[in-house]
């Protein structure tokens, strides 16, 4: 489904992101982790045309997206959470998800995918009045979430949805997380500085160091691993 073959990122004179090539199938949930400014979040950024990468080819289902523009990208069934969440504070929780349905002009589609966003999460039926900015930590990135959900992708690309959120509220978002992927064949590339967490997640891993994919294997193997377990398990 995605494909990345030799992606050289750089900040400026920075070079971020150093021959970058990995893989997605479809219906699959990958993961990829690494330590604070790796480059994880970069990935997504260059995937998402936001920072568009100097050399290298990204494809998308076969269509190569490398120089297309994120809107044009988004189009083509691939949204990402970022990190941070970055809802509209000052826009109520509905209005935030209708922003997430932007492109899309099937009316009738929107209001099913929209009562089932608030199936997934009761708690923003409850509060589709309130200002996105009222909201909690964990309750905006549910909204973050089903922001994203509301483009109908084919590809949901989720960095760190974990941070700054209590444990209790990490278990119901990664529980989401699952079930958007296993009920409704959405495939996932989630970036994760809890690799436990991400590894029992995913079905496959990629661990970035500084900028370079250093490892790949199936989850349950990287989790094995004793290298792993010391770098980013704390075993």
């Amino acid at each position: 489904m995605l494909e990345l073959r030799n992606i050289n990122t750089s900040y400026g004179n920075i070079q971020v992101l150093h021959d970058i090539s990995l893989h997605v199938e479809q219906g699959e949930i990958i993961t990829l982790i690494g330590a604070n400014g790796a480059g994880k979040s970069t990935i997504l950024m260059s995937i998402c045309g936001i920072v568009p990468p100097q050399s290298g080819q990204i494809y998308f289902n076969g269509t190569a997206i490398t120089e297309k523009a994120p809107d044009k990208i988004v189009a083509l069934g691939l949204s990402q959470v970022p990190e941070g969440r970055h809802i509209f504070p000052d826009l109520t929780v509905a209005e935030n998800l209708d922003m997430g349905a932007f492109l899309r002009k099937d009316t009738r589609q929107m209001q099913q995918d929209l009562d089932h966003v608030y199936s997934l999460f009761p708690i923003l039926a409850e509060r589709r009045h309130q200002p996105g900015g009222n909201l909690s930590g964990g309750e905006q990135q549910m909204l973050a979430i089903s922001r994203a959900l509301m483009a109908r992708p084919r590809l949901l690309l989720l960095d760190e949805p974990s941070m700054g959120l209590a444990p209790l509220v990490i278990k119901q978002i990664f529980a989401i997380i699952q079930k958007i992927n296993q009920e409704e064949n959405t495939t996932i590339f989630l970036v994760e500085q809890n690799a436990n967490l991400a590894l029992k997640t995913a079905d496959r891993g990629y661990v970035l160091e500084n900028g370079r994919i250093t490892m790949h294997d199936r989850a349950e193997t990287l989790l094995g691993n004793t290298d792993i377990q010391k770098a980013y398990l704390g075993i």
